[in-house]
């Protein structure tokens, strides 16, 4: 059976690994279907959680999807590698992998933009940012200008090179295979330019411009999200969740109220990205900022990845922010702390530096560029093709070759993907035990007169966080109450169910200088009636710190 850790798998063959994984784990694993894409496949959810010790959604959750853009196909392979982390872990017997799927849930989406994925891994492929829906224009009609496609049929999508004196590109001085950027001054004498295009074919070509028009190529899934959805973000769609595959996300999601956590998996760029996307670190609550930093800690650790907030780190231009962001929904409307993963960052991998943060803006240096090319000459010689001529239907004579991108910038060679994403489920696992988690550690029974008891539970919150995550959560009211019901016994003078204040996890006792107090627990009592030896069930419920239920024997 295709590995997703060892290759870059099409729709058929990942889900036949899916069922695999489930029918070889049925204590483990429950293996559904949350919606239907664009073009009709059926989107896929992966439940892990040791069903021995109660349902899924019974204990707090960790959620993580993979590949909602279309070339971002390491992501796949990372969140398979969470599921196969979990279930070779318990089976191994992992002391850590045990309490994480005997005490928590997690919900895996391996591949959200499944048409995208298979117009990328076709046989002769087509790449596109994101959906394939044809958007803004119905039709689908194919505007003028560039649209990239395997337009010679060998399978890949390279570059195309166009001979022009006025291009912006030149050959490198040290390697006439690498094409750099035409310096301020202009080109040495006898050099030749070149105008650089991606591959693909040039609709209605006026024979002296090429426009790149944002067509079917401009919809962007992650800029379909409700938090600070607009239209003057590239790519949005129609309307927040206007596209299938966010629609059915966000309604799975909503539909699981025990998510304390988010990943989201993406390429490329070797970083553990958080948000917000919109606003300063000096906008959100400290406490919120804090504990992502506590996050990112062990993140780095694990992985070697640094940790950035989008907008301090990353925005180009803190006036013109990207919204409409799964992270952000998370965060804004669900009250979870959530990150982007950039798996893969090649410059790296060559040169021993990251790659700049506003690297996805300015691209490489020359001398990076060169790093790389010399880098895949050792490690990936499919990374880069030599340059061959080629009869383009509208350009005439070019030639082909340049970056092999889907292998190269954007995703690692297959040979280092399992090394490259590895890593990452460990840092899942962490955050997913970090979630609050309510128990019931104390109860007392106290006959009060004939036929009448007194019934007192003590609540814990044994969590890292507080049962409502964030602080963001607990200003903007965002989880529903905790609450205590007894059960099976008439309730005398008072509500068989009681609400129950947020109830502080470990994370906040520290700021208490060694002062705590009990701000993690809770005391709830009933005076009921019932003959001696009655039984009253006791359930405590928690919308993101999980159900904890306690059988009491009066008398």
């Amino acid at each position: 059976m295709p590995d997703p850790l060892d290759d870059y798998l099409r729709y058929d063959a990942l889900v036949v690994w899916l069922h695999g994984v489930a029918a070889a784990h049925p204590d483990l694993v429950t293996l559904e279907t949350y919606g239907r894409s664009h073009e009709g496949r059926d989107l896929w959810l992966v439940t892990l959680t040791d069903a021995t010790t109660g349902s899924h959604d019974t204990k707090p959750a960790h959620w993580v999807d993979a590949s909602i853009h279309a070339v971002e196909l390491t992501a796949t392979a990372a969140a398979c590698g969470v599921i196969d982390r979990l279930v070779r872990g318990f089976a191994a017997g992992d002391a850590t992998v045990t309490e994480a799927l005997r005490t928590r849930t997690f919900y895996v989406v391996p591949r959200v933009n499944p048409d995208g994925a298979e117009w990328v891994l076709a046989d002769r492929p087509r790449f596109r940012r994101s959906s394939t829906r044809p958007w803004p224009w119905r039709d689908a009609h194919r505007w003028p200008g560039l649209h990239e496609e395997d337009v010679d049929g060998d399978g890949r999508i390279l570059q195309m090179r166009v001979p022009d004196p006025n291009g912006a590109w030149m050959a490198h001085p040290d390697d006439a295979r690498l094409l750099v950027p035409v310096p301020p001054q202009g080109q040495p004498p006898g050099t030749a330019r070149y105008r650089l295009l991606a591959e693909g074919v040039v609709v209605d070509h006026d024979g002296f411009t090429v426009p790149t028009p944002r067509a079917v190529e401009g919809l962007d899934l992650n800029r379909n999200f409700p938090a600070g959805w607009g239209t003057g973000v590239p790519g949005s769609g129609d309307h927040p969740q206007s596209e299938p595959e966010i629609d059915a996300l966000v309604r799975a999601i909503t539909a699981r109220p025990n998510i304390c956590g988010y990943h989201a998996f993406h390429t490329s760029g070797g970083v553990l990205l958080r948000p917000s996307s919109t606003q300063p670190d000096s906008k959100l609550p400290p406490f919120d900022v804090w504990v992502w930093k506590q996050l990112a800690e062990q993140g780095t650790q694990a992985t070697g990845y640094p940790a950035h907030s989008v907008y301090e780190d990353f925005t180009w231009d803190p006036s013109d922010t990207m919204s409409g962001a799964a992270d952000d929904w998370m965060y804004e409307h669900r009250g979870v702390f959530g990150w982007t993963t950039e798996f893969w960052d090649i410059v790296h991998r060559a040169t021993g530096t990251k790659q700049s943060t506003h690297f996805w803006y300015t691209g490489p240096t020359d001398a990076e560029a060169l790093a790389v090319l010399r880098w895949c000459d050792e490690h990936h010689p499919d990374g880069h093709v030599a340059w061959y001529p080629f009869d383009h239907p509208q350009l005439g004579e070019i030639e082909i070759g340049g970056w092999n991108d889907l292998t190269t910038w954007t995703n690692p060679p297959t040979h280092l993907l399992r090394a490259e994403v590895e890593s990452h489920a460990d840092v899942v696992i962490h955050q997913a035990l970090c979630s609050p988690r309510i128990e019931i550690v104390h109860h007392r029974v106290e006959r009060v007169g004939d036929g009448r008891w007194r019934v007192e539970v003590g609540v814990a919150n044994v969590g890292w966080l507080a049962t409502d995550v964030s602080a963001y959560a607990r200003k903007h009211n965002l989880v529903p109450a905790t609450w205590a019901e007894i059960d099976e016994v008439e309730v005398v003078g008072g509500p068989a169910r009681q609400q129950i204040a947020v109830l502080d996890g470990r994370s906040a006792l520290r700021f208490r200088n060694g002062n705590d107090g009990t701000p993690d627990r809770a005391l709830v009592s009933w005076l009921v009636a019932a003959p001696a030896g009655a039984r009253a069930t006791v359930t405590v419920d928690s919308a993101r710190a999980g159900t904890a239920t306690l059988v009491i024997e009066l008398g």
